[in-house]
């Protein structure tokens, strides 16, 4: 598990948009990496949605948005068709960046146990180092509260 004010692991990402990165390729603005349980379930919408509609603010405070679940990059990109998302989201099929941010834990569904995504944002500082962490997030109103502690320099 990350730390607050350790850098974060240089892994690859592959992109909604078809495109690949590297966490790296964020160094000089600040990273919001939200992970989620599943694509176009109520919750991961909702959230979505709010990030989504808060991304021109992101924008002028120098931040990028990424979304992060298991789901297939096929899943994803109807997922960012169907809701208008102006962001990318990640397929994190190998669960390397939910393992290194520790989000995989046992949840219960119904009266049966499973692992699953806990519902978690990382605010990740210019310098690469990991800025702030929400884990168990309840969706209303957290993209607002994301933004809020990014510096408005």
């Amino acid at each position: 598990m990350i730390d607050l004010g350790e850098r974060i692991p240089d892994l690859p990402l592959a992109l909604s948009s078809g495109k690949t990165a590297q966490l790296i390729d964020y160094a000089g603005r600040w990273l919001v990496l939200y992970f989620y349980p599943r694509d176009s379930t109520p919750g991961c919408t909702a959230e979505g949605l709010e990030f989504n509609a808060l991304l021109a603010r992101f924008g002028r405070r120098k931040a990028a948005v990424l979304g992060v679940s298991r789901d297939s990059l096929t899943s994803h990109r109807n997922f960012c068709a169907r809701q208008g998302f102006a962001f990318d989201l990640v397929s994190d099929g190998d669960e390397s960046l939910c393992r290194a941010f520790d989000v995989i834990h046992e949840k219960v569904l119904y009266g049966k146990r499973h692992l699953g995504v806990v519902r978690s944002t990382f605010l990740i500082a210019p310098d690469q180092t990991l800025a702030r962490a929400w884990r168990n997030v309840k969706v209303a109103g957290h993209a607002q509260a994301v933004l809020d502690a990014i510096p408005s320099r």
